[in-house]
């Protein structure tokens, strides 16, 4: 399996969301490997972006890590899920992509255990559901994607890929219908 390199998180932000469908997100741990192709991302453009966790430059002990270079593990709690995004942009430009839903891969006994379900297509069609059947947690925040045990790798493309507004942030203004969410068209795993 080839690890993506370093220099695939340097392309522009929008881009790059549309280009990791199809990568596989794998995260290897002590119960065993577990992956999946991802098909579902949401693109977040920082301090212009109201719906950014990074808005107007906001600096925190959470967003401290946008603000490195590219290809930087963010992770964050929102409720009682943990939610995993690729930093991307050039150092202290707080870009980031939401990985929103995959399609299980390996470890599928694995990610029904982590999620105690039964239902494979329930498995990762969502961020917090995609987290905890991978084993994605908050210890892998800072960590970068080409060298940890948290990784992209190459996959397939998709074969065709739709965009349309991002989910959950209504209360952001104009910024709730920007057209930043991209996905595989007809697969049974993105999020809605």
């Amino acid at each position: 399996m080839e690890i993506l390199e370093r220099s695939f998180y340097e392309q522009e932000t929008i881009e790059l969301a549309k280009m990791l469908l199809g990568k596989k997100l794998v995260k290897q741990t002590a119960e065993g490997t577990a992956s999946g192709w991802i098909v579902e991302t949401e693109a977040y453009m920082g301090p212009e972006d109201r719906a950014a966790h990074s808005y107007g430059n906001r600096r925190t002990n959470r967003t401290e890590i946008m603000f490195e270079s590219p290809g930087h593990v963010y992770t964050y709690e929102m409720h009682t899920h943990c939610l995993v995004n690729v930093v991307c942009a050039p150092q202290d430009t707080p870009h980031a992509i939401l990985i929103r839903a995959v399609e299980p891969a390996e470890g599928i006994e694995l990610m029904f255990k982590r999620r105690g379900i039964k239902k494979k297509k329930e498995l990762t069609n969502g961020p917090g559901k995609l987290t905890k059947a991978l084993g994605i947690t908050k210890a892998d925040y800072g960590s970068t994607f080409w060298k940890s045990p948290l990784y992209l790798a190459e996959g397939p493309a998709p074969s065709q890929i739709v965009s349309g507004p991002r989910i959950g942030i209504d209360n952001s203004g104009d910024a709730k219908n920007y057209p930043w969410r991209f996905w595989e068209e007809n697969n049974q795993y993105v999020s809605r």
